[in-house]
């Protein structure tokens, strides 16, 4: 049993809980609690530590599985919630290539994200992209790490199945998918009602900072601004809640419209 939070294992685990730089220098990063645990893609499980209350627990489901035992202590001073789930896990990262998105299906969705910083936005994102059949996500540099604890956290699994990657050059992205016949829309509060548009092509969406929305840069590159409508003093959604509706347009739009 690792009991001592001085051990070296710990520290890496708590670097790695801390620091972005560290989980993309390892190219690694951290689940934590039974729910997520158990759907951690066999090939991408690292390391995995438990207490032995939770061994005990899940015995049946662990057989076969190795893993180290850390005391209750050590838990809690790893763990990223109040009231720690008994079990961690070191994950490897998986981030597809954009030639790899645009091959996976005929008429894709995309969503780029430019500048956001709520780390549960980005999870929420992640987790209703997956329910709303999203191609994937494309996310700036200076978009909050999506290997932030908060962020997994908040995707319920999501981040094992929704293929997304950080690129360097969001522009440059929003270029390839244009030549690649995909219609880019820009959330903006100065374009058109956004149920004005066929989504049942290639689309790409892009969802800008939470305070300050899409640069000019970026917005000026798409195809169309949109806008969604909005009732009484209200000026804007947040991130997460506008990117849900365009998804589930979208979705209508390609899979229930005919039968309207």
């Amino acid at each position: 049993m690792i009991s001592s939070i001085a051990n070296q294992r710990v520290k890496n685990i708590l670097n790695l809980k801390k620091s972005a730089r560290a989980r993309k220098e390892k190219d690694c990063f951290l689940v934590e609690g039974p729910r997520m645990f158990f759907e951690i893609p066999e090939e991408r499980l690292l390391e995995c530590y438990m207490t032995e209350d939770f061994a005990g627990k899940y015995q049946e489901k662990l057989r076969g599985m190795k893993y180290e035992v850390i005391s209750e202590n050590v838990c809690r001073h790893l763990s990223d919630t109040k009231t720690p789930q008994g079990v961690l896990a070191v994950v490897k990262r998986a981030e597809p290539s954009l030639d790899d998105l645009l091959k996976k299906e005929e008429k894709p969705c995309f969503f780029l994200l430019e500048n956001l910083q709520d780390p549960g936005n980005l999870g929420t994102i992640m987790r209703t992209a997956e329910a709303a059949g999203v191609t994937g996500i494309i996310m700036n540099r200076e978009t909050v790490d999506p290997y932030n604890p908060k962020v997994i956290r908040s995707t319920m699994g999501a981040v094992f199945r929704v293929p997304f990657f950080i690129c360097r050059d969001l522009s440059g992205i929003v270029r390839k998918m244009q030549q690649a016949g995909i219609c880019v829309y820009a959330g903006h509060l100065s374009g058109k009602t956004f149920y004005q548009y066929d989504y049942t092509k290639g689309t790409a969406f892009l969802i800008g900072n939470e305070g300050n929305g899409l640069t000019e840069e970026i917005s000026s590159l798409a195809d169309c601004r949109i806008k969604i409508p909005m009732k009484g003093r209200v000026e804007s959604l947040n991130a997460a809640a506008a990117a849900t509706v365009l998804m589930y347009e979208r979705l209508r739009q390609k899979e229930f419209a005919e039968n309207v």
